[in-house]
């Protein structure tokens, strides 16, 4: 299947996620190479991209409803990688989101996204992190349990099976 027969049947299906927008009006904005090469990336790294509208920004955003196995495992970024005494892991979630040419997700847009739809209910995702935070060896993460979601700290370092990493980029 191309990549655009699978963001048509995933727009059709989360209408939810961007209301008022046109299949049409979003195929316009990102049919040209850069914008499809990112879409692609995220896809493959199993992503699920789509189209996410919150107030009159419209981004996309991985959509997955829980980190697939091919994005868990990863501590936070580099420095940590690096840094890591025993077993450091093979990449970083920021690594990662660098090669597709995307951002980490944001907190004020992992909580808009957890407004919108449940996700994150048995992983956990690793989100951009404030560089004060990060200058003291921290960096955050988000799920959702109990009906709320969480934003919590860990050492960059740390890596598990159950956390994965978000990523999205701004369309308009």
């Amino acid at each position: 299947m191309e990549i655009k027969d699978i963001l048509y049947k995933r727009f059709m299906a989360s209408t939810s996620l961007h209301p008022d927008v046109t299949w049409d009006d979003f195929w316009l904005l990102i049919n040209n190479a850069d914008t499809l090469n990112k879409v692609m990336a995220m896809e493959e790294s199993g992503g699920e991209p789509n189209l996410v509208v919150l107030g009159n920004k419209w981004y996309v955003i991985d959509c997955f409803k829980e980190a697939p196995s091919c994005r868990t495992g990863v501590c936070y970024d580099r420095e940590a990688r690096i840094n890591r005494s025993k077993f450091p892991p093979s990449s970083s979630a920021q690594e990662e989101a660098e090669k597709m040419g995307v951002d980490l997700l944001t907190e004020v847009l992992y909580l808009a996204m957890q407004s919108l739809t449940d996700f994150d209910l048995k992983t956990s995702s690793w989100l951009h992190t404030e560089n004060r935070i990060r200058e003291m060896g921290g960096a955050i993460f988000g799920d959702k349990r109990f009906n709320r979601t969480f934003i919590y700290h860990n050492g960059a370092d740390s890596y598990y099976s159950g956390r994965g990493f978000r990523t999205f980029f701004s369309i308009n």
